[in-house]
């Protein structure tokens, strides 16, 4: 995760860390948590630009990307 944010052309310049909180093997289900370091932000940039789904988006593109 960490490489797939700091690499991003939208989102690696603020981002600062991923960090798994629980992991189960049984479900293959990982839950994250991503840290951002944001400007003094406007309702239009955390609309769109720390938008949960865009966020989401950049990690799937990765993987389909590697595929």
């Amino acid at each position: 995760l960490t490489e797939v944010y700091s690499s991003s052309p939208a989102l690696g310049r603020y981002f600062r860390s991923a960090q798994v909180m629980k992991f189960s093997n049984e479900s293959a289900t990982v839950f994250y948590q991503l840290e951002f370091s944001v400007p003094p932000s406007t309702e239009e940039f955390m609309e769109n630009i720390m938008n949960p789904e865009f966020i989401r988006n950049i990690l799937r593109q990765n993987l389909y990307d590697e595929d």
